[in-house]
């Protein structure tokens, strides 16, 4: 039998589950099922309970629908969970060849020097500079002669409670967990091209809650963040703004909103509410969406400004997730990320015959095609595998866990502790921001 991969998006508006057998490393989906999210809020989990039963009932329908039997899973994680660190290592190679098991010493030494908190766990310990004998950057190592071998890897780690909590969820679903994937890092997979990778991209995904945002420079993702802002606060902006419940608030953001520029015409357009009894101006409705996805982009500005890379993205903005879907949304970016091209961009086309080709289903099919071997090349995963281009994984907990021997001397290692920790930025949502002078100019017009 073929191989079969389940992987499950755990987002805060709905949950979505693909089933995909995978055909001489191809996958073809088989099975899909969506279930409203319950339980969680902004990626993390409020409620075991709800979250499990939205989880058994999305992966009930897509095992239905696939016709097999899957009782193991790859899933997303939020970044709101995550910590990202810098870590380098430098290793001696007594042989003349730099092979596996080298790489892997090196990543392993890697992840020992990094100095992660107690309270979190490796994710994701992701290479994106290797050098051989100290020479220039060289992007794949294996099979070249050299004496030392010096890596830089950008590692993510979870909080070791909220992963717990996550896992739990999903078990409870009746799921085993084999794999944990960063979201914002599976949707990269799901919609970035080779050429955006090696130019520098920054790829943002905007959901519900949340927009994660992630960097990709050299051989791999060079800097992530969360921020909590998505498509739900312009929902919630609409409700309080026009004094309408939040389904009503919906269902104006799905019908009427453009990004665009308004017509004369369309500036004095009435749009009548017969649930309600009440009647709205397009324009208020427009300023109080445009303010919100401007003030998000900007926020999404200065926190690329505060990675220190914007100046290495030769290939610009490509923004996927749900928010992605709204018209006019590239133009306003390009105002904002002035000199960065601007692409909005679904998941790459994938075998099957389910209509998944929308924003809103990169991660899940990131994660599938991450278990089908689209993984960064030499990466540690969740697991502590070393995972490469031969799609195999080599599993060296015992042999290098470094954390726990705490003893280099048979390695025959000399490391150079460069740690450097990435900061959280403190962006918060202020009054008197642009936002909420919008929406307080706009409650006094009623």
């Amino acid at each position: 039998m073929e191989q079969v991969i389940l992987g499950i998006d755990m987002g805060s508006s709905k949950i979505c589950s693909l089933i995909a057998e995978i055909k001489g490393g191809v996958p073809h989906i088989i099975g899909m099922g969506i279930q409203p999210a319950q339980g969680i809020r902004k990626g993390t989990i409020t409620n075991i309970e709800q979250a499990s039963r939205s989880i058994r009932e999305s992966v009930s329908n897509a095992k239905r629908i696939a016709g097999v039997n899957v009782s193991q899973a790859i899933i997303s994680i939020s970044g709101s969970y995550t910590k990202s660190i810098n870590s380098n290592a430098i290793t001696n190679n007594s042989n003349k060849e730099i092979g596996i098991q080298e790489i892997n010493r090196a990543m392993h030494t890697a992840l020992y020097n990094a100095e992660i908190p107690n309270n979190y766990e490796m994710l994701h310990a992701l290479p994106y500079s290797f050098k051989v004998d100290g020479g220039d950057y060289v992007d794949n190592p294996f099979g070249m002669n050299g004496a030392r071998l010096d890596v830089s890897t950008h590692i993510i780690a979870a909080q070791k409670n909220g992963l717990e909590n996550l896992k739990k969820a999903v078990r409870n679903a009746g799921i085993e967990v084999t794999d944990v994937v960063l979201n914002a890092y599976a949707s990269s997979i799901a919609v970035l091209t080779n050429e955006e990778k090696e130019l520098g991209v920054a790829c943002i995904d905007m959901g519900a809650s949340s927009c994660d945002i992630m960097i990709h420079y050299g051989n791999a993702m060079r800097y992530n963040y969360f921020l909590g802002v998505g498509s739900a606060h312009i929902t919630k902006d609409i409700g309080t703004v026009l004094n309408t419940t939040l389904t009503t608030a919906e269902e104006l953001k799905r019908k009427h909103i453009t990004l665009y520029d308004l017509t004369p015409e369309d500036i004095y357009s009435v749009l009548e509410i017969p649930s309600e009894n009440k009647s709205i101006q397009l324009e208020t409705l427009h300023g109080v969406v445009t303010s919100r996805v401007s003030e998000t982009l900007m926020l999404i500005e200065e926190i690329i400004e505060h990675s220190g890379l914007r100046n290495n993205l030769g290939a610009g903005i490509v923004i996927t997730g749900g928010m992605a879907n709204m018209k006019g949304l590239a133009e306003m970016a390009l105002n904002i990320f002035k000199g960065l091209p601007v692409r909005i961009a679904s998941p790459k086309d994938i075998n099957g015959s389910f209509d998944i080709l929308d924003p809103s289903y990169s991660t899940a099919i990131g994660l599938i095609l991450y278990g089908s071997g689209k993984y960064t090349n030499y990466e540690l995963d969740a697991n502590k595998k070393l995972k490469h281009s031969q799609n195999k994984t080599t599993d060296n907990a015992k042999l290098y866990d470094l954390k726990e021997n705490n003893d280099l001397s048979d390695l025959n290692v000399s490391t150079k502790n460069e740690e450097s920790k990435q900061e959280k930025i403190d962006i918060k949502l202020k009054k008197n921001t642009v936002t909420e002078k919008t929406i307080e100019w706009l409650k006094n017009l009623f």
